[in-house]
């Protein structure tokens, strides 16, 4: 589990989860690929593809046709900076940034944030793209009660007003301050460390826990042990704002690296190798909330320490269907993995992920499946601790499993 706590501790940014898979990746063997390049792909081989610094996509190579996907996503809600951020009341210096995804805004105030994301210089002749981590810290200070009585009954962060960071009270040149980058993509991030609550330390509470403990349990089963068949973690970009990006779900990264995969090998084309795949996406589920009950679906409610989530939806939010939940239950019953389902209320709106977005691109049979975690979009999620090693054991033997496809019928 720590490996997992300083994955989401300094996975700050899409840029950061991406460098820190890189390193892991690399420590147990996998070679990176360039989508620039052509592809040279050895039987039994490990490798990685990245895109824009956000996105990258694994994959081991086995005997077999057909893909095992696990989709999961590298963003999360956190507040963007806009061109020329600085702005000054008084001698405030503040941070002029704008939601990027839905955030439970009012978790952000008197927390502890950082400056993430990437800057592009020019270093011979070249535009290149660094991480960037700011050494120090910025805040959003709440407004006293005393100034806004009704604030416990009714509070709504108004974005320009009220969520912008305190970053100094000097004077401040901030490009200089980056080191005179020629644009940027900034982020002010929970910089909250990972804590465990509960009498025995079964839940654990930190930034970012949608979705990097995904990103980072896909990683982990890839990397963990036997696989067959192709075997792919694709980490996307975007999800919190729609996916429509070129690194997102909806794009053609996913697709793409399918078929290059398929084209190295020398093999059939990706219409036919989608047909014998299948696609987990995998973004976490909302838990029963104990003070909230009311707020669950009565017969499918998803609670922390119920094991691996899978997750339905009529109207195709979510990708599983009778089919596709049947392949998912038959791998974990026969591994041992507990597993839960879950619905909406039929009158509250649900959510999305990038399942369906993916699953669109390529036409592949797909799950929606989830850890449980309670406040997701906060600044601070939580999760337990026992419902993650049942992913990553899930999730291994998912990769383990041999699929075969003949039309609608799945042999497990």
């Amino acid at each position: 589990m720590n490996e997992l706590l300083r994955f989401l501790e300094t996975s700050y940014t899409a840029y950061q989860a991406v460098e820190n898979a890189k390193a892991y990746l690399e420590a147990h063997g996998f070679t990176p690929l360039k989508e620039t390049e052509v592809w040279q792909l050895a039987e039994h081989g490990k490798y990685y593809v990245t895109r824009n610094g956000s996105a990258l996509i694994a994959f081991t190579v086995g005997e077999g046709e057909g893909f095992k996907i696990v989709a999961s996503h590298t963003d999360s809600p956190c507040l963007k900076l806009k061109e020329n951020p600085l702005t000054t009341t008084e001698d405030f210096r503040k941070l002029n940034v704008e939601p990027y995804g839905g955030g439970l805004w009012y978790t952000f105030f008197d927390r502890p944030l950082k400056l993430a994301g990437r800057l592009i210089g020019e270093r011979g002749g070249a535009l290149c793209a660094e991480p960037f981590v700011s050494d120090f810290l910025v805040t959003i200070p709440s407004l006293a009660v005393h100034m806004q009585r009704e604030a416990n009954e009714k509070f709504a962060p108004n974005p320009q007003i009220d969520l912008l960071p305190l970053i100094g009270m000097d004077e401040l040149d901030f490009l200089r301050l980056l080191g005179n980058p020629v644009a940027f993509d900034l982020f002010a991030v929970p910089a909250v460390r990972p804590f465990r609550s509960g009498v025995n330390g079964e839940w654990i509470s930190s930034p970012r826990i949608d979705n990097l403990s995904s990103v980072f349990g896909s990683l982990e089963a890839l990397t963990g042990g036997e696989t067959a068949g192709v075997c792919v973690a694709a980490c996307l970009d975007s999800e919190e704002i729609g996916s429509r990006t070129r690194q997102g779900a909806g794009s053609d990264f996913l697709k793409n690296t399918l078929g290059r995969i398929l084209q190295a090998r020398g093999r059939e084309d990706l219409g036919h190798a989608a047909a014998k795949s299948f696609l987990i996406s995998l973004d976490n589920a909302h838990s029963l909330h104990p003070n909230h009950p009311e707020k669950c679906d009565p017969t499918n409610r998803a609670v922390l320490g119920g094991g691996i989530v899978i997750k339905g939806h009529a109207g195709g939010a979510y990708t599983t269907d009778a089919l596709s939940a049947a392949v998912i239950k038959t791998i974990f019953s026969r591994a041992g993995v507990k597993y839960q389902t879950f619905f909406n209320r039929s009158d509250m709106r649900s959510g999305g992920t990038l399942g369906a977005i993916s699953f669109g691109q390529a036409g592949i049979l797909s799950a929606d499946l989830g850890l449980a975690q309670l406040a997701m979009h906060s600044a601070v999620e939580t999760f337990a601790e026992r419902d993650y090693l049942e992913l990553k054991k899930g999730l291994a033997a998912y990769y383990r499993s041999s699929l075969s496809f003949d039309g609608d019928r799945v042999t497990v």
